[in-house]
């Protein structure tokens, strides 16, 4: 498994998007429509070149999970803040600081590089997470804006993302998503507790504008429908019944 610490967003693989508007459309497999979706996809879209990447998204919050609270209730617009490694980090690993926005259905994603240790400054505002820049400006307003955050959960999974050469097409596929809630740091592990239960995947397909017509028949052929899916989200659901139930 490829644990490359960086991932392409464009067709040039050493130029990765740092500013990013697309939508993002999301399902939900079981084992056998993975599998009809990896055969159907030969020929239209390619791999990238880091083939199965380990990626673990590590997401803060209020200490009363504000931000997440209010994801769940779909709003029109709503934001999380991330930080995301790709394999397991180190002090010196490259990391990516995002701060993502969905407001009626489109994604704006603004991301920079940096280190955990810088990181870890920046929220106990000892410091900038990389330099003077937009992005970095609007990553500590939002971090003033709700004053303290803090590592509130550990998203991990497996993926494998396809392009579609020539074209701004992108498609994901997440094998075993699964949470931690605590040891909340990515140089940890990469272990955690299953999102989907045995066999489930994530997709999402990331588009500009129109879906191909290629790409709808092969999901209408699948029986495969468009559902609404936040891995944080349903991890939150989950450790709430797990506290009631304790």
């Amino acid at each position: 498994m490829n644990q490359s610490p960086t991932a392409p967003t464009t067709t040039d693989k050493n130029k990765p998007i740092v500013v990013m508007k697309r939508y993002e459309l999301k399902y939900i497999l079981n084992a056998e429509q993975t599998a009809y979706m990896r055969e159907k996809l030969k020929g239209h879209m390619e791999v990238d070149q880091f083939g199965l990447t380990s990626i673990a998204s590590l997401y803060y919050d209020t200490p009363d999970y504000r931000l997440i609270r209010t994801s769940v209730d779909k709003p029109a617009f709503k934001e999380k803040i991330r930080l995301r490694s790709y394999g397991l980090a180190t002090d010196s690993s490259p990391v990516f600081l995002e701060l993502k926005r969905k407001a009626y259905g489109i994604v704006y994603k603004r991301r920079v590089q940096t280190t955990i240790p810088l990181v870890n400054k920046f929220f106990e505002r000892e410091g900038d997470i990389c330099g003077p820049g937009q992005i970095n400006d609007e990553i500590t307003t939002f971090r003033d804006f709700y004053d303290t955050l803090v590592p509130s959960c550990l998203i991990i999974y497996d993926r494998t993302a396809y392009f579609e050469p020539g074209g701004d097409l992108r498609l994901t596929i997440d094998d075993n998503p699964r949470y931690r809630m605590e040891h909340l740091d990515l140089r940890h592990s990469m272990d955690g507790i299953s999102l989907l239960g045995d066999g489930g995947s994530i997709m999402e397909i990331k588009i500009q504008q129109a879906m191909p017509l290629w790409l709808a028949e092969i999901l209408s052929n699948g029986r495969i429908y468009k559902g609404s899916f936040s891995k944080y989200g349903e991890a939150y659901r989950q450790q709430l019944l797990r506290v009631r139930a304790s």
